[in-house]
């Protein structure tokens, strides 16, 4: 059933793999992201064999569905209505706000558990942290004072708002906030968490200050690439997952359309280029499913556009001969994983 989403469960195992054994041979804990793909059960079920140090997802729709005594984490920021929920099905979240947490402890002696929290700070990216040093330290403060939040650690975020690239001196900066809290309040952080799948070339390049004991990867493991530079990881795949697609028209037509030209469907004034006539085919996938601009196909065809349900694409210099019914592939990036995994309209299959 088409539109479908092939995914290769050993080319998804082999990155994990790799990934981790690299994080543990540094000296690092990993989280693994499951929220590109949505947690899907099959792709869960082999972090869990793999034995992955923590689960963690940005949902935490997603975190319910996931029975395992591997500790799951939430990365993004819980909302104080959701605060019961958080309690319930997450070991640990990141966290910024004070009185964020102080629910998070109310819920906890509700439900008669401890909650871990990793306090985020902002080094430089503008997105989710504390910025001000102080008021890190009293945030620090009061957290101690609650009776069912476990204080893990820190953590902080980069590339993902600011595109701030990680280097040795922004990390050290981490390592330096945990040196601080240590000695200000007598204790040990378990996890200082320095970052995502912008770090790898970091990591590989042994350039991670000593301190920083856990990394975040979603990107690198679907993927096979680091997110700082958009660099391919070497002994890892980038066709984890596969777009195919039918195509439900062919025909040749002009490449401009005939007429006054004025808004499309999303109230946008569209613009083409003149190139005569074409072989254009529709193919059965659209803007409520992916960004067309997010597909790389494997033949030479270009995408010219799209609406709600439909892809147009120009197969004129195609190396494939192609009928109504045939399909088309595509490469995906990050952002249309997340778009096709997310749609309840594409068939997900694995071989």
């Amino acid at each position: 059933m088409y539109p479908r989403i092939i995914i290769n469960k050993e080319k998804f195992r082999h990155n994990l793999r790799y990934l981790l054994d690299l994080c543990h041979e540094k000296g690092l804990s990993m989280m693994a992201v499951s929220k590109v793909f949505c947690a899907e059960h099959t792709l869960i079920d082999i972090m869990i064999e793999e034995n992955v140090d923590y689960i963690a997802d940005s949902r935490i729709e997603n975190l319910v569905g996931i029975a395992s005594v591997i500790p799951k984490v939430l990365l993004r920021l819980p909302s104080i209505g959701d605060a019961k929920r958080v309690v319930m099905h997450s070991d640990i979240s990141l966290n910024s706000e004070i009185s964020t947490i102080r629910y998070l402890d109310k819920y906890a002696h509700e439900l008669n558990k401890n909650h871990g929290v990793i306090l985020m700070i902002d080094l430089g990216d503008l997105r989710e942290g504390i910025f001000a040093k102080t008021e890190v330290i009293e945030t620090v403060r009061k957290i101690l004072k609650l009776k069912h939040i476990n204080l893990k650690g820190i953590g902080t975020n980069l590339t993902c708002y600011g595109g701030i690239i990680p280097t040795e001196e922004i990390m050290s900066q981490l390592v330096d906030y945990k040196n601080l809290l240590e000695n200000e309040f007598n204790i040990i952080l378990d996890i200082i968490s320095g970052g995502n799948s912008s770090n790898i070339e970091l990591l590989i390049d042994e350039k991670i200050p000593e301190g920083i004991n856990n990394i975040r990867l979603g990107e690198s493991v679907v993927l096979g690439r680091e997110t700082a530079f958009g660099n391919y990881i070497d002994n890892t795949y980038a066709d984890v997952f596969t777009l195919e697609v039918e195509i439900i028209e062919l025909k040749e037509k002009p490449s401009i359309p005939i007429g006054t030209i004025g808004m499309n469907a999303f109230g946008k004034v569209p613009k083409f280029e003149d190139k005569g006539n074409i072989l254009r085919a529709i193919i059965a996938v659209g803007k409520q499913d992916v960004d067309y601009l997010e597909l790389i196909p494997y033949d030479t065809v270009e995408l010219l556009g799209s609406s709600s349900d439909h892809i147009i694409v120009d197969i004129s210099e195609s190396l494939n001969v192609y009928t109504v019914g045939d399909t088309i592939l595509f490469k995906l990036t990050y952002s249309s994983i997340l778009s096709l995994m997310t749609s309840k309209y594409v068939t997900k299959t694995y071989e």
